[in-house]
């Protein structure tokens, strides 16, 4: 399974950016869903997540406040809406999908099953 992940680009600081992802040819509307990304010479680091119903999610830190997960089941799409860029959040995001279907979020990798191949946003000072 392969996920597809778009929307991002280069901005400047402040700006927005809205990445979507989605999953051609396979259906999860009932799996966690997250949102990590990694900066040049770093581990890569959880961003989002959101539940299968979309009512409870997490978010790193650094983005809260500035940041938006959700989805969209109909269309088996999950967004990041990115506000207030900053420099510091330049990174190649991934959209990660668990394989299981269950009721909680997962902020760490190793509890998804399914990746995007990243999209890359680079915010200009």
């Amino acid at each position: 399974v392969q996920l597809q992940a778009s929307g991002g680009g280069l901005v400047q600081a402040g700006d927005s950016l809205r990445l979507s992802c989605t999953a051609p040819g396979h259906t999860f509307a009932l799996n966690a869903k997250g949102w990590f990304r990694q900066a040049p010479g770093k581990e890569r680091e959880f961003v989002a997540a959101i539940t299968w119903t979309g009512g409870y999610g997490d978010y790193a830190d650094s983005v809260k406040g500035r940041f938006t997960i959700s989805r969209d089941n109909a269309r088996n799409t999950v967004y990041l809406q990115m506000t207030n860029l900053k420099s510091e959040d330049t990174a190649v995001y991934y959209c990660a999908v668990r394989g299981r279907s269950d009721t909680f979020y997962y902020t760490r990798a190793v509890d998804y099953d399914y990746w995007g191949q990243g999209t890359q946003v680079t915010v200009s000072s």
